[in-house]
This record gives C-alpha cells, sequence and structure tokens, in this order.
C-alpha cells in the first residue's frame, strides 16, 4: 500500500467505523443532554465523506489498463461500497435502522482490500455490455446482503419485543411490520436484478465474456441461491412467511449467493464469466 493510498485510507476507516458506533449508540443508549445534535451532524456527514473517499481508494485499483480489473480484493471492495451506500440511504431514510453499524466497519476493513492483495486472479474486459452485466450482478449481491442484514436486526428487535424489552432508541424507529414490509421490497429489488443477471451471463456469455456459458461451481450456486430467494418470495405471498423462517432463508440464500462468486473465485475453475 503506498503513502498517498495510506493517507486516504486513514480518514476514510475512521469515518466508517465512528459512523457505526454512533447509528450502534443511537440505538442501544438513551439520549443524554445535548449529545444526539452533535451526533446528528456527524451521522450526516460522516457516511458520505467515507463512501466518497472509498470510491477514490476503488477506482484506483478497480480501473485497470484494457478495463476493469475484477480480482477478488476488489469485487468484494465494490459490493462493500454499494452495501454501504444502501445502508446510509436506508439510515437517512428510518427504513433499514442497526445496519449501518454492521456494514460500516465491514466497508472500512474492504475499503483496504484491493491495497493489501494487489495480486490474484483477475478478469478484465473492455466490452460495455459485460461491465453493465457486472454491474448489475454487483448492485443484486449488495440489496440481498443488505436484506439480510436488516433481517438479523428485525430478528433481535422482534425477540426484544416479545420478552416485553425495547431498545433506548426504538421509539424514533417506524412499526417492525413497516420495517418488515421494505425488507421484502429490498429482497424484491435484489431478486429481480439477480434473475436479470444469470439470464443475461446464460443467453449472452459469448458476446459478453468471449466464450459460451459452462458448468462450473459458480453457476451451481447462483441458481441454487435464486431458487431459495424464489421460495421465500413465494412463501411470503402465499403463506405470510415471515420472522425467523423467513430469516432462515435469507441467510441461506444470502450464503449461497457469497458461494457464489467470492467462493468459488478461490477455486481453478472459477471465472466471471455467468
Amino acid at each position: 500500500m503506498n503513502a498517498p493510498m495510506i493517507l486516504l485510507y486513514v480518514p476514510v476507516a475512521a469515518a466508517y467505523l465512528l459512523a457505526a458506533w454512533i447509528e450502534w449508540h443511537r440505538l442501544t443508549q438513551p439520549p443524554m443532554g445535548s449529545s444526539p445534535a452533535r451526533f446528528a451532524v456527524a451521522q450526516t456527514w460522516l457516511p458520505p465523506i467515507a463512501i466518497a473517499g472509498h470510491a477514490a481508494l476503488l477506482a484506483q485499483t478497480l480501473f485497470a489498463a484494457g478495463g476493469l480489473d475484477l480480482s477478488v480484493a476488489n469485487a468484494f471492495s465494490a459490493v462493500e461500497w454499494i452495501i454501504a451506500i444502501v445502508a446510509w440511504l436506508g439510515t437517512r431514510s428510518r427504513a433499514l435502522p442497526g445496519v449501518a453499524s454492521i456494514a460500516f466497519p465491514v466497508a472500512a476493513a474492504g475499503a483496504a482490500l484491493p491495497m493489501l492483495f494487489p495480486a490474484g486472479p483477475r478478469f478484465a474486459f473492455t466490452e460495455p455490455w459485460a461491465a453493465l452485466h457486472v454491474a448489475v450482478a454487483f448492485v443484486a449481491y449488495a440489496l440481498l446482503i443488505v436484506a439480510a442484514l436488516q433481517a438479523l436486526v428485525l430478528t433481535v428487535l422482534e425477540r426484544r419485543l416479545h420478552r416485553g424489552l425495547t431498545e433506548p432508541g426504538s421509539a424514533s424507529l417506524p412499526p417492525l411490520l413497516t420495517l418488515e414490509h421494505f425488507l421484502f421490497r429490498l429482497l424484491g429489488g435484489g431478486f429481480v436484478l439477480l434473475t436479470l443477471t444469470l439470464i443475461s451471463g446464460v443467453l449472452f456469455s459469448e458476446q459478453l465474456f468471449g466464450k459460451p456459458v459452462t458448468y462450473s461451481n459458480k453457476i451451481v450456486f447462483s441458481v441454487l441461491s435464486w431458487l431459495v430467494f424464489a421460495a421465500l418470495l413465494l412463501g411470503r405471498r402465499r403463506y405470510g412467511w415471515r420472522g425467523r423462517v423467513a430469516l432462515n432463508w435469507i441467510l441461506a440464500g444470502s450464503s449461497l449467493l457469497l458461494l457464489a462468486y467470492f467462493g468459488t473465485k478461490l477455486l481453478p475453475e472459477s471465472a466471471f464469466g455467468a
């Protein structure tokens, strides 16, 4: 990691971590004196500063000569950057309470990965449709992973509510049913983008990547993940699945999705080609 990038990374990581701590404090600690006003200012400005700095760091490693460099580190960092954006917007709208406290620390670590691990499997391309395919895939991954984090937060809040406990900051939160409704809207959006990613990868693999689609662990895990999310959304619509049942399906689908790209990238057969 060269000196200029270190100088940029340190404030980016600090902004992410401080913003995460403020979000956690807001949810778990009762307000004291004038501190909420100071927290509000920091909560407003720290996330966009961290996200902008993360984008600058990512741009230095993602945009390689001849196209995009999609090593594992760059891909993970890019997805974490999108997750940070979604978590920040969700925090601002109060639709994703608590998610930023989990997403921001991971994004702080992810911002450094391309600089710490510059070598490794890479896949560069120049086709604009291939870039669009990858962008849609990354946004789909990010939305579905954020949905998994939100499901965990809602499960904790729901358990505390059933035990007669409430979070100190929960008075400012929307009702749990409203948050759950937004969660499934998030899942639906991620599922649509994942569907587009799979269809475009299968039908236009040769045009996008210069070779026809072939059997691989990546394809198997991607299809399994799609089936899990499809079953969850169908179960939600027909049987009203929620709570622990929905959480288990979300975590299963998200785990398969992570294996589809980040896990199989470490295997010899891996290539970002479907």
